[in-house]
């Protein structure tokens, strides 16, 4: 398996995590190591001392027994010394030198007694030490006892014992360590670096993926089949790029469509205006002036609605609240269409209340939104057809709704009618970003737009307007427009008259 190191996840991986890892098991060796040393090196000590009392006994017997020689008993008990394959006994004289052991060998002159040297310096009962002989280079340890005895010429006994099994065994335990150490760090860093190649990878695949995104290619999907947050964050990058990819073909449908309907308009008014400059007809002229107003119109709403559109995006739609009669712009609105619903031989139909609350908003931005909602409503219908507008009001608030006996709009399409750029039915006029605005300018004055729609049977568009009492108070004194509200019953009354007229 070839393992390519990078700054990044990986590194930061073998720095924190693993090279801490690695630490932490060699001081746990470390400590290991030790314990075991100490563990070996105490055995032993309790092993010369058990040894040392039973031989220290016996010396005190000697010299408690005034009717035999002590000095000869105690080299007797040196000679014959039971575990002199293990363990040498030695006594040492007042002199500092040895002068009979239990292996039988004489005495090297030159052979190191530090420890008696410094437990006669300290004044030490007893003293351990360990060190090299320096002749054989051997590892072993000493006990020394200081026997002290008027008239005796012997003030010490010592036992010297070889390290070497111990230091064989501790060898041996300190490799199966090692080892275990070394397995574990291996299978440490090979698991890691595979859980590590299981993050890496797929956000290497993801990251190349973005930047196939970021040149317009939506063509690539990134496979994974874990069952985790990756696999959660490699579905949420196909999803995006699915919606991405219907955002560009509906951009790209959006913009032909404008192109289209930027064309027709501009095609009749070049068209009439050539056929203005070669006639005298006076009804002639009168007709295609009146084709040019109409199709500058209909340029001027199209600019509108991308213009609004715009401001949306960038968070820059303004509304310049008061408190308004909202019958007033509906009606007008209604008026509006009711000679175009005649001409396509549609019937319009008005349910007017006799009073509605007051409402506190635009008045040109809500007149936008029942403009669209109603020119949709007669652009989805056909001749013969019935259009519906109805205001009331109940525990919602205030409720205008639009509807029509048209061609309706597919399950598919239902939720997506609202989203930008997208048209249900692109044999009819529109930009597909009316509805978008509409829904958006709704929003800000903190009320619903729903849809309601089965295809060949209709469509209904309910608005829900909070009325002015619900109105947020800190709204109302941050508007630039002077707010009069209207408490009592006669002066709504009034107000709506003077609407009326």
């Amino acid at each position: 398996m070839k393992i390519k190191f990078k700054k990044g996840i990986t590194q930061r991986w073998l720095i924190n995590s693993f090279g801490v890892m690695v630490i932490i098991l060699l001081l746990v060796e470390i400590a290991a190591l030790l314990i075991v040393r100490n563990y070996y090196h105490s055995s032993i000590k309790q092993y010369l001392a058990s040894k040392m009392n039973i031989v220290t006994s016996a010396v005190t017997r000697y010299s408690e027994n005034s009717e035999i020689n002590y000095n000869s008993e105690v080299r007797n008990l040196v000679e014959t010394f039971d575990d002199k394959d293990r363990i040498e006994l030695m006594a040492v004289n007042n002199s500092g030198k040895v002068v009979v052991s239990s292996s039988g060998f004489s005495p090297d002159a030159d052979e190191n007694l530090s420890d008696y040297e410094e437990a006669k310096r300290t004044n030490a009962d007893s003293l351990y030490k360990t060190f090299k002989l320096e002749t054989t280079g051997e590892k072993v340890m000493s006990y020394t006892v200081m026997i002290g005895k008027t008239g005796s010429e012997y003030s010490a006994l010592r036992m010297v014992t070889s390290l070497s099994n111990a230091n064989f065994q501790m060898y041996f335990i300190f490799a199966v360590i090692t080892v275990v150490i070394i397995g574990i760090v291996m299978l440490i860093f090979l698991s890691g670096i595979s859980f590590v190649r299981s993050i890496v990878n797929p956000i290497n695949e993801i990251t190349e993926t973005a930047k196939q995104f970021a040149t317009g290619d939506f063509s690539k999907r990134i496979k994974f089949k874990g069952d985790n947050e990756l696999g959660e964050l490699c579905k949420s990058v196909n999803y995006m790029a699915d919606e991405l990819s219907n955002s560009e073909k509906i951009k790209n449908e959006f913009i032909s469509q404008v192109s289209h309907e930027l064309r027709t308009p501009l095609t009749a008014i070049k068209g009439w205006s050539e056929t203005m400059e070669t006639i005298d007809d006076r009804e002639t002229f009168i007709k295609g002036m009146r084709v040019i107003t109409s199709e500058t119109e209909r340029l001027s709403q199209m600019v509108e609605e991308l213009l609004d559109f715009s401001r949306i995006q960038d968070g820059r739609l303004q509304l310049s609240k008061d408190i308004i009669d909202i019958l007033a712009e509906l009606g007008e609105t209604v008026l509006m269409y009711k000679e175009r619903a005649r001409t396509l031989n549609i019937t319009l139909n008005y349910y007017e209340p006799e009073m509605l609350p007051f409402i506190y908003g635009d008045k040109n931005r809500l007149r936008q939104v029942f403009i669209n909602i109603v020119d949709n409503a007669i652009k989805y219908s056909d001749s013969g057809d019935t259009v519906s507008v109805e205001a009331y009001e109940d525990k919602r608030g205030v409720v205008i709704s639009v509807s029509d006996t048209g061609i309706g709009i597919s399950k598919e399409d239902l939720p997506k009618v609202k989203t930008k750029f997208f048209k249900s039915n692109h044999t009819r006029r529109g930009s597909g970003i009316g509805l978008a605005v509409a829904n958006e300018i709704i929003s800000l004055h903190g009320g619903t737009l729903d849809i309601n729609s089965e295809e060949g049977v209709g469509t209904t568009v309910v608005i829900i307007l909070p009325v002015a009492a619900q109105a947020s108070t800190k709204e109302a004194k941050d508007s630039s427009v002077n707010v009069n509200i209207v408490s009592s019953e006669d002066e709504r009354n009034e107000i709506q008259n003077d609407k009326s007229i």
